[in-house]
């Protein structure tokens, strides 16, 4: 029975293509095919990495490149190597990315809502007391609801005089 490499290297050879031009064709390094024929996976870079010079290896050859990169993943199970785990460190730190910017989206939004409030809250005290001073004043009652200064009610009385005109 031979090996992955081997059956891969006799593919390539039925089909007249040398090294070379698989590597202009797909730039994949000449040392890394040579180490995928020989099966030395180990000095492959490693991960998705690995299954896309498989990939790009194969379809240089005009082969079906999901039976071939399955055939890879069985090869390298064998031998103890893990080429391609579920819980990859890239997915996982892609969707931790995603959700980082969604949390911190929904931290912002949240603050400014509250801030929104707060100034909606503020703008609402000031009118009304605006509006009750207003009142207040103009109907002579302002200067028994708020006691002031001699000096002040004479500023507020000038205010009112000129209000009414």
């Amino acid at each position: 029975m031979s090996t992955f490499g081997q059956e891969l290297r006799s593919q390539r050879i039925s089909r007249g293509i040398a090294l070379e031009q698989i590597t202009a064709v797909t730039k994949i390094s000449q040392r890394h095919l040579v180490a995928l024929e020989q099966d030395r996976y180990q000095q492959l870079p490693g991960g998705i990495l690995s299954k896309g010079i498989v990939r790009g290896y194969v379809s240089a050859l005009g082969l079906d490149t999901r039976d071939w990169t399955d055939r890879f993943l069985k090869a390298t199970h064998q031998i103890g190597l893990t080429v391609d785990t579920p819980d990859n460190g890239w997915a996982t730190f892609a969707s931790n990315v995603g959700k980082e910017r969604i949390q911190r989206r929904e931290a912002m939004e949240i603050r400014l809502r509250w801030i929104g409030a707060a100034v909606l809250v503020a703008i609402v005290a000031v009118a009304g007391y605006l509006t009750v001073r207003y009142v207040g004043v103009r109907a002579g009652w302002w200067s028994s609801v708020v006691p002031v200064p001699a000096k002040a009610e004479a500023v507020v009385s000038h205010l009112a005089s000129w209000l009414k005109h």
